[in-house]
């Protein structure tokens, strides 16, 4: 019996060669080949030519201009921190990735969602791959969910799936997950970069044509980026990760891309006994209850998609030894290290041979640079062992020559600093307010050494 030809496909792109590679000669990713069964390619005829390809009808075109453009219509999920995440609710014909780790909650967060969907009267649709039905009418007890009416249908076949989705015509279909479900039409496993790629292209085809929004979970690899070849998360119109930690009851919801709204959007659940539950004031997470201002600490305010949230940033300054440590959690490392070496530079504040750590509270991670200025002076208090004044707060870049640039949006984040009883910032001077804001003093300042030496006239 002749053996199957195998080919070794990439799994990051989904790029083929004939022999394993440690390199992929696509992307350039490493070790990233994985070997399959060759699937059949498709015949050959005159068409398929290159001198046959102009018998092709032309088609006409438009111009933007004369093309209507509406907004979308929008579904409310009944959970307000997932409709703020997707951009004001579930679109029509959209498809939506939702990638995380496991057990942190994707499966809890869409049964909920689909739950709440059913009971306003939208035809909803549960497909399970990896559980049974029993296994899901199980978790919707616990959550509290019931005589829940959401149907479920346990199958990993993609043309059953499909036929399915046609008959019920549901207003959402929820596939968990997308790296369970095979095609008959091809021979590889699922999972396989070949099975996930043409199964999403299925179902994403079909969401179009037929009017049925559909999410998809994915899986995560260990890294983790979501398993499967990277054109899963070109084909879909939505990505959204689950961050959090699991020993923590926090859970974060970032959309990376949108086509129909702002990205780096963020919704923030609690876990409880019944399921994830929104919370509306996500800054009362991630800011330490002291009973008196402690050496170390200086909140920030930070601007997450549309939303500015008060996160406290602490840092702690000991004497190392001949080769200190830097450690930075939820916050990036080399930048910590360059924010040091201005310190020194600009301001005479020398920590070379310390250990220095740095810690956003809650366990949010900060990747704009606007956190820059609060990050320093937490330094600078820990290592002088003064505690910054009640009620004070500070952002703002720090750039290399130790100037202090503007953050984008700067009046929405003293507004909400404000709201919640701050009365002291140390802001850059392109975002000092024109107008005052009530309850609150702001310091502008244009360079790292003038905002030291607002600090040490406070304190």
């Amino acid at each position: 019996m002749a053996k199957d030809k195998t080919v070794f496909t990439c799994t990051e792109c989904g790029g083929t060669s004939p022999r394993w590679l440690g390199k992929c000669p696509s992307c350039g990713a490493w070790n990233s080949l994985i070997e399959q069964v060759a699937e059949a390619g498709p015949g050959k005829n005159r068409y398929s030519t290159p001198q046959h390809a102009g018998l092709a009808q032309a088609q006409a075109v438009m111009p933007l201009s004369a093309i209507e453009a509406s907004d979308v219509e929008r579904t409310a999920s009944g959970i307000d921190e997932l409709d703020r995440v997707l951009g004001g609710g579930i679109v029509e014909g959209g498809v939506v990735l939702i990638g995380g780790d496991p057990g942190i909650g994707k499966s809890t967060l869409l049964l909920q969602a689909l739950d709440a969907l059913q009971r306003m009267g939208l035809p909803t649709l549960y497909v399970t791959g990896e559980e049974s039905g029993s296994q899901v009418a199980l978790r919707s007890r616990r959550l509290g969910l019931d005589h829940s009416q959401v149907n479920v249908l346990a199958e990993i076949q993609l043309e059953k799936i499909l036929a399915t989705i046609e008959s019920t015509q549901p207003a959402v279909a929820v596939i968990d997950s997308i790296q369970t479900v095979y095609s008959d039409q091809l021979t590889s496993a699922p999972g396989s970069v070949a099975q996930v790629r043409e199964c999403a292209a299925h179902l994403t085809r079909a969401a179009k044509s037929t009017g049925v929004a559909i999410v998809l979970v994915g899986h995560v690899t260990k890294e983790g980026a979501l398993a499967g070849p990277r054109v899963l998360e070109h084909m879909v119109d939505t990505v959204l990760y689950f961050e959090g930690d699991t020993h923590s009851q926090f859970r974060m919801v970032r959309a990376i891309k949108n086509r129909f709204g702002a990205v780096n959007e963020i919704g923030v659940f609690a876990m409880t006994e019944k399921g994830l539950k929104g919370v509306s004031n996500p800054s009362a997470i991630f800011l330490s209850q002291h009973s008196e201002p402690v050496p170390g600490s200086c909140v920030m305010v930070t601007l997450e998609g549309t939303r500015p949230m008060l996160v406290e940033i602490q840092a702690l300054v000991d004497s190392g030894g001949p080769s200190p440590r830097r450690l930075s959690v939820g916050l990036d490392k080399d930048r910590l290290a360059m924010l040091l070496a201005v310190l020194h530079r600009h301001a005479g504040v020398a920590c070379m041979d310390q250990d220095v750590f740095v810690n956003a509270v809650g366990g949010v991670r900060i990747s704009e640079p606007a956190a820059d200025l609060a990050v320093m002076l937490s330094i600078t208090s820990s290592l002088r062992g003064k505690a910054l004044p009640r009620g004070f707060l500070a952002f703002g870049e720090v750039g290399l020559a130790g100037e202090v640039r503007p953050a984008p949006r700067g009046q929405e984040r003293l507004k909400e600093a404000a709201k919640l009883g701050f009365s002291v910032a140390v802001v850059p001077k392109a975002n000092a307010p024109k107008k005052p804001i009530e309850g609150l003093t702001i310091h502008a300042v244009e360079r790292v050494e003038e905002a030291m030496n607002v600090v040490r006239e406070m304190g």
